[in-house]
């Protein structure tokens, strides 16, 4: 829906340049707005400037802003803002964002107001060693704001100050504003993408035409975070069970009338009392793994608020090939400020055989599984590890702390 005058010539040349783009575009709506042009849910805002760039910088900048729709990075901004509170740091997220964005257009053949940032740089100034051979496949938006947000913590490391005088030399300025995360429209925009894609590749020009596969679509999934909320729940419930110490109010009150009239006395019925064992959680983190601090955090608030509902307690081991520390988990800081002794092998046995002692409602054990199981305990259990793991457990649940969009969790083998 075109309400632009300042829009009109780059959206005519749009499709014959990226049939891709083309057909996104045709989903969007347009303004003509005051400030620099920036992206607003569906909406994208053409700032006073737009008419003044070369006309292949205006459809370089246009299709930028078309992708921002597609991609939902609006909601996602706002989903992502949400989950993490005043942790979540909007610049990087954007930076992430338009990185991306601008890879994914400067490989199709778009020009692109100069400078511009681009993921290929970011990486090279922040991981190079870990830079995928595929970035536009490997990450997505919320991956490499994680990657990002882990770089600048360390504001007086080489990578952190990488970040802000990269940022600064390339004139970032954010373009992003956040929207409704449940007005997303997730499924129906991943298929235009896709299929918007699958025309540019039979076009032979454009996006479409370079990417064989592209990371960052957005992707209907449930948050890690949900999954594990909902299994903690089930866990650390008290459940009433029948008690034939307490008689049924309902058989206490036919037991009265049939007292006054004379009839004969019912049949005894038990009554239902709480569970007085108090639930327990024994959190297992395997300190042999790489877990990223910004997924702790998450953990411990996901963790925390269980335990403050349910009334749980719960109890922290860092393990490796061995139980070294012990710990009661009562705060966030619990899992970070553990020492941890990084490298090493990992063994379960010694682990969820303590872990057992316990007596516990929930093992929860934060790893990468790449260790041999030993015999499922009689606690059940949920693996929480970084990434999918080469092996599936053969018991308990599994949670794939994948990424920080929209995290897949799965359920594991029998239990």
């Amino acid at each position: 829906m075109i309400h632009s005058n300042r829009v009109r010539t780059a959206m005519a040349r749009l499709p014959e340049v990226d049939p891709a783009i083309g057909v996104l575009a045709l989903w969007c709506q347009f303004r003509d707005g005051n400030g620099p042009t920036r992206t607003a849910g569906d909406v994208i805002h053409i700032g006073a400037e737009f008419p003044l760039l070369p006309i292949s910088e205006q459809t370089g900048l246009l299709a930028h802003h078309v992708l921002h729709v597609a991609l939902r990075h609006s909601a996602r901004r706002s989903a992502t803002e949400e989950r993490l509170g005043t942790g979540f740091q909007p610049m990087l997220f954007d930076l992430a964002c338009d990185a991306l964005v601008n890879e994914a257009l400067l490989q199709g053949g778009h020009a692109l107001p100069r400078p511009a940032v681009r993921a290929a740089q970011v990486a090279d100034r922040i991981a190079p060693e870990d830079r995928p051979d595929t970035l536009l496949s490997a990450w997505d938006c919320e991956q490499l704001y994680q990657i990002l947000v882990a770089a600048s913590d360390d504001r007086s490391g080489p990578s952190g100050k990488a970040i802000q005088d990269y940022a600064l030399q390339q004139g970032f300025a954010p373009d992003l504003e956040g929207s409704d995360p449940e007005a997303a429209e997730t499924e129906i925009w991943a298929e235009r993408v896709a299929q918007a894609l699958a025309t540019g590749r039979g076009a032979g020009s454009g996006i479409g035409a370079v990417l064989a596969r592209f990371g960052d679509l957005p992707r209907a999934q449930v948050p890690w975070e949900l999954r594990l909320r909902r299994l903690l729940a089930k866990a650390l419930a008290q459940h009433p069970h029948l008690s034939h110490a307490r008689p049924a109010r309902q058989w206490l009150a036919r037991d009265a009338l049939a007292r006054q009239t004379g009839a004969a006395q019912p049949v005894f019925e038990p009554g239902l009392i709480r569970d007085t064992k108090r639930p327990r959680l024994v959190i297992g983190l395997d300190t042999s793994s790489s877990i990223p601090d910004l997924v702790l955090d998450l953990f411990a608030a996901e963790a925390l608020g269980a335990m403050r509902r349910s009334g749980a307690e719960a109890h922290l081991l860092g393990f490796d090939t061995e139980v070294h520390s012990r710990t009661r988990f009562d705060s966030k800081a619990g899992l970070t400020a553990m020492p941890l002794r990084r490298g090493g092998g990992t063994d379960f046995d010694a682990v969820l055989s303590e872990a057992q002692a316990y007596d516990p409602s929930l093992i929860l054990m934060l790893t990468d599984l790449d260790a041999p199981l030993p015999e499922a305990p009689k606690a059940p259990v949920v693996w929480a590890v970084p990434s999918a793991p080469r092996v599936q457990p053969d018991f308990g649940e599994m949670l794939v702390l994948a990424d920080q969009g929209g995290i897949v969790a799965e359920n594991a083998g029998a239990k």
